[in-house]
């Protein structure tokens, strides 16, 4: 059997490896060491030196050349959460080792917090929920004219694997829902029952902006003032993404100017917002503080997805979610 150690943060561990699961994966992988973290993994240099599957999660060390020449037997990386963009470095591709993540767990809860969010939002569900507690009257919700889901427009921006998986779900309704993806091919798009348009036309149309971007270079500060000044009356803009896409002092503004709009932001750059921002206090915003992703009873989900990863990598099978070099450069 591989000899495997666990490293992430303590506290998180049994919320995502749960006592079943590490049952199971030892049966596949001899587990020599009691779950190490990233403040105390140097302690343990003879299990470094043996180690060849590492499981781990939130709270995971750095894969860098000083860790990696700790660990020269390391063949393989099972990483139970979502990016790993800050954790992996060239020698890790250098050596060879496989690297294989929860990223596809991880974003079915953020589709599904996208999707409550999109319909929420197509009956105007924050701002007359607002009213109704002012003005004690069941009469908004009958007399102003609300969207809702039949026939409505959604936009989304990008479609990554969250994205795809929101596009998924809004099959289900009576929505058009437009794309905005440089990369993605019109045979592509009609697979996935989407429109294609520029970026620009999916803030004129849509009833509701989802955004799904990875943050690159290429998309900080991608969505501007511009692009809010033309969303339709009484539309939403979702942020599930990150903060740093979209310049968010142009947002503020446009949001003071049009109190039509709403803002849904999971995320915000810096996050927390400053003290100051007006975020807090801008009645056609709500803030929720980075919940789309797994949480409560769905990490377990992403420790799930590593043990059915181990059984694959023991059994000689290809890893199902498994990133390569290329495509570590355009996660997220």
């Amino acid at each position: 059997m591989k000899k495997g150690l666990f490293i992430m943060d303590e506290e998180l561990f049994e919320k995502v490896y749960t006592p079943k699961v590490q049952k199971e994966i030892s049966q596949h992988v001899d587990v020599i060491g009691k779950p190490l973290t990233k403040r105390n993994y140097h302690e343990y240099i003879d299990l470094l030196n043996e180690v060849e599957v590492i499981f781990s999660g939130w709270g995971a060390p750095v894969f860098d050349q000083a860790f990696l020449d700790e660990t020269p037997h390391l063949e393989a990386i099972f990483y139970a959460a979502g990016t790993m963009k800050k954790l992996l470095t060239e020698e890790v591709w250098k050596r060879g080792i496989k690297v294989t993540t929860a990223n596809k767990a991880n974003s079915i809860p953020v589709a599904e917090f996208t999707l409550s969010e999109i319909l929420f939002s197509l009956k105007n569900g924050w701002q007359l929920s607002k009213q109704f507690k002012e003005e004690k009257s069941y009469l908004n919700g009958m007399l102003q004219p609300l969207i809702g889901a039949y026939q409505s427009t959604v936009g989304i921006i990008s479609l990554s694997q969250i994205g795809r998986k929101v596009v998924d779900l809004l099959q289900n309704f009576d929505i058009e829902v437009l794309a905005y993806d440089p990369f993605v091919e019109e045979e592509e798009a009609r697979r996935l029952n989407v429109t294609l348009c520029s970026l620009t036309d999916i803030f004129k149309k849509s009833d509701v902006v989802s955004l799904h971007s990875p943050l690159l270079p290429s998309t900080k500060h991608m969505i501007t003032r511009e692009h809010f000044l033309l969303m339709k009356k009484n539309a939403t803009f979702i942020n599930t993404a990150r903060g740093a896409i979209v310049e968010e002092n142009e947002l503020i503004e446009v949001l003071q100017e049009r109190s039509d709009i709403t803002a849904l932001l999971d995320v915000t750059n810096p996050e927390p917002p400053v003290k100051d921002s007006p975020l807090y206090t801008l009645p056609n915003v709500i803030l929720t503080p980075h919940i789309a992703g797994s949480s409560g009873n769905e990490r377990a989900r992403l420790g799930a997805f590593m043990l059915d990863e181990i059984k694959r990598y023991t059994n000689g099978n290809s890893l199902q979610h498994e990133i390569t070099e290329q495509t570590y450069k355009n996660m997220a």
